[in-house]
This record gives C-alpha cells, structure tokens and sequence, in this order.
C-alpha cells in the first residue's frame, strides 16, 4: 500500500487530497472515479489559493473519514497531521476555534473505530493550537472520545495537570463544570480510580456555591452520586459534602433526605446511629448498591476516630468495646487497623487498657475544628515565647556570672 509522505518540494495537501481521493473511490473504477479525483484536487487547489482553508479542511475531512478503516495507523496520522496542520495558517482566533471544532468533532463521530488513534490525532491537534478556547474545547472532545470509545487509560494521566490547564484556559464557571463533572465520569469507568473519580465529582459540587437554588438544583442528583460513593469507599474518611450548597439542599428534599441523614451520620455520629438507620432503611441502602458489612467496618473505624477526637486524648479499652460492638479480643486489632489506615496516632496502654491518642483524622474541618485549631496555635505560639524568655533569662544569668568570673581573675 502506498505511504503518504510530505515532502519538502511541495505543499503536503494535495498529495494527500489526491491519496484520499484515490481510496475513497476506488471501489467505483477508473471511468467514475478519475473525473472525481480530479475535481477533488482542482477544488482544494481553489481553496488553497482563496485562503479559504475551512473549507479545504471540510473537504479533505470527508475524504480521510472515508478511508479510515482502510489505512494503517501511520497513513492515518500523516494524513490528519497535515489536516490538523491547516489550523496554523489561521490568524484569527475565531478562525482557530471553527476549524477546531470542524476537525474535532468530525474525528470524534466513530468513537468505537480506531479509538486509540483518533484519540492521538486529537492530542496532535491539540499541540498545534494557540487559542486556549480551542484548547479546551479539543480537550472536552478528548474527554468524550475516550470515554465512549474505551480507551480512558490513555487521557488519564493529563489530569496530574489539569491545575496548570485550568490557569491558560481561563473558562468560566459552566465549562468548569462540564469538565469536571466529565473527569468524574471518565475516572468512575476506572475501577482503579475511585478516589480521584470522588474528589473531582467533589470539584464539580463546589463550584455550585453561591449560585440560586434553582442552579443548584442542578446538581441533584450527582450530589446523591457524591453521598453514596462516599460511603462506598473504604479508604476515604474525611469530606466536606456537608458544607457544600449542593448537597445542602438534599436534607429537604422529599426523595433524597434519608441519603443526607445518611452522610451526616457518616461524618458526625457513631456506629450505633448507623445500626439504627440501616434497621429502617435497609432497602434503601440496597437499592444504592450499598453493603451493609463494609459500611459497619467503615462506621467502626469512624467511630474509633470520633473517641480520639476528645479533649483528654485517652480512650479506655472498655469504651473501644462498648462503641464499637466488638469483643475484648478484638480491641486492639481495630486499633491497629485505624493506626495502619492513617486515622489515629496512638500509643496501646496494655497494663491500664487504654489507648493514648497522640492524632487523629477529623472527619469534617468546620468551624469548630477552625476554632479548636486556633486555641492549640495560640498555645503553641505561649509556650514558644515562654521557651524564648527562659532562655533569654538564662542567657543574661550566665553571661552576668561570666562577667563576675572575669573580675574575680582580674
């Protein structure tokens, strides 16, 4: 099969138009196929001339679409990188925006067809572009392509950048929306991926702040989705869905006010709280795919980290036991667990049973954490300057008691 190679003693375009041509009409013979080809050729000769590159870029579209399943990858990408290339002779920014959305959309239509390749041009596309508007939008159609078209695993690791992306792309409120609520979905397909799937859903919510009730309400039911895959995830422990808007307006609503009472125990009660609402509202929980073992093992370690939480940092062994419905035996297995899954800093007590709580995870960070936060710094700040004037006083002692040694050689 004939490579298309772009050479450097012509313009690549025709010679591509013309190879796409040839495939794109070869099925019809040489009598029908000739005249076309040659028309093909005359009108993109026409539109290079005119400057009319839209145009060019919509014709040669066509034709590549055509032959896409029967090229190798590395035709494929000499093609569509001489076509992407086409956004580089445009001036205008609006310009670089339409012929974005012509070469983007149209290699994004067959999501199932080549995925990991389309994908690559799209990436191409975009490293050729200067706008940040047509930079992103490139980027949503990245985001749709891999996700419909399965290939996630390729556009995952540009999220590490997103922070820096966010910055040139300067979008407003709405495409920040639109792209994180996307990322959340791409990164739910990956199993792997729970987490970082939660906290940009997390992103998505926030941005909801300050906005009418009627904006909010938007955002329903992907603050349901938020709820649930925070109680589902087994190394997730802290959250702030409870200070956001978005999820505020759960705790009214007639449908969803069970999923808020849900969180909130969660985040601010113990395991008997739970017990008693699961006994209540067990088919609700199933029918969100929830299980009952894994929210107890869940509520047991959140819990443990509610006891670490008081003043006194000490948690007798007995009330380990009585909380978190478990046997004496059991006590300092859940211990460890907690210390293993970074939720407590302690030390076990074995002699006096109890257990000596150096840190703990707060499971929310509202004002009273912010307050609590403020009383230890301002301790903190008291016994630094304290340490600073002992020394200092210390300091003039020995310095004064070296001056009278001084005197008494002399």
């Amino acid at each position: 099969m004939t490579t298309v190679v772009p050479t450097s003693e012509e313009d690549p375009v025709l010679p591509v138009v013309r190879f796409t041509a040839d495939l794109s009409w070869a099925d019809a013979g040489p009598e029908v196929a000739e005249p076309q080809v040659t028309s093909l050729c005359m009108e993109a000769q026409e539109c290079m001339v005119m400057g009319r590159w839209l145009d060019l870029a919509s014709l040669m579209l066509t034709s590549a679409e055509l032959v896409f399943p029967k090229v190798s990858d590395k035709d494929l990408e000499c093609i569509f990188t001489v076509i992407c290339n086409l956004a580089s002779k445009l001036e205008n920014p609006d310009d670089e925006l339409e012929m974005a959305k012509l070469i983007s959309t149209k290699i994004s239509q067959q999501p199932n067809d080549k995925p990991a390749m389309r994908l690559k041009i799209l990436f191409n596309l975009y490293n050729l572009l200067e706008g940040p508007d047509s930079r992103f939008f490139v980027y949503m159609q990245a985001l749709n392509l891999a996700l419909n078209g399965k290939v996630i695993d390729h556009i995952v690791p540009s999220f590490k950048k997103i922070d820096s992306f966010l910055k040139e792309w300067n979008i407003g409120v709405k495409d920040q929306r639109n792209l994180f609520l996307t990322i959340a979905n791409v990164l739910k397909e990956n199993k792997s991926s729970g987490k970082d799937s939660f906290k940009f859903l997390t992103k998505y919510l926030e941005t909801f702040s300050g906005e009418d009730s009627y904006v909010i309400g938007e955002a329903k039911e992907e603050a349901v989705r938020a709820v649930i895959e925070f109680v589902k995830a087994p190394d997730t422990f802290r959250c702030d869905l409870l200070d956001m808007p978005a999820v505020g307006q759960l705790e009214k609503d007639a449908k969803y006010a069970l999923v808020y009472q849900l969180l909130k125990i969660f985040l601010t009660q113990r395991l008997d709280a739970y017990l008693e609402f699961q006994a209540a509202n067990s088919t609700l929980m199933k029918s969100y795919g929830l299980v009952h073992e894994d929210c107890i093992t869940k509520m047991r370690l959140m819990s443990l980290v509610d006891l670490g939480s008081n003043e006194s940092g000490q948690i007798p062994y007995a009330l380990i036991k009585d909380t978190l419905r478990i046997n004496d035996d059991e006590v300092e297995l859940w211990i460890v667990k907690a210390i293993t899954d970074k939720l407590i800093d302690c030390k076990m007590d074995q002699m006096n049973q109890v257990v000596i709580v150096s840190r703990c995870t707060e499971r929310i960070f509202g004002q009273h954490q912010w307050h609590s936060l403020r009383l230890k710094l301002a301790t903190w700040r008291g016994n630094v300057a304290s340490l600073i004037s002992t020394i200092q006083a210390n300091k003039a002692v020995e310095e004064g008691s070296q001056a009278m040694q001084g005197m008494a050689i002399r």
